[in-house]
């Protein structure tokens, strides 16, 4: 029952766009979305304020960021590693 709880949480990759906070990093993630009557895929951009323990992680990195417990205001998600 344990191994299916680990598994539930999302990962997403992205780029580092701001390393100017402590220990905070705004990864953006950049998806194709369809347009509902003209179905063209355009793209949508969103971005995630992730955890970086270590301030490891500079800007044009792309990381790979996961779910965690809500660690700020808007700060619910944690670096897992670079992608390289």
């Amino acid at each position: 029952m344990e191994k299916s709880q680990e598994n539930k949480k999302r990962k997403i990759v992205g780029t580092v766009v701001s390393d100017k906070m402590t220990k905070t990093r705004v990864v953006a993630v950049q998806r194709l979305k369809k347009h509902p009557k003209y179905l063209k895929y355009y793209h949508v951009t969103t971005k995630f304020k992730a955890h970086d323990e270590n301030n490891e992680y500079k800007t044009g990195d792309k990381v790979t960021i996961e779910e965690a417990r809500p660690m700020s205001r808007e700060k619910r998600w944690k670096i897992i590693g670079k992608v390289s």
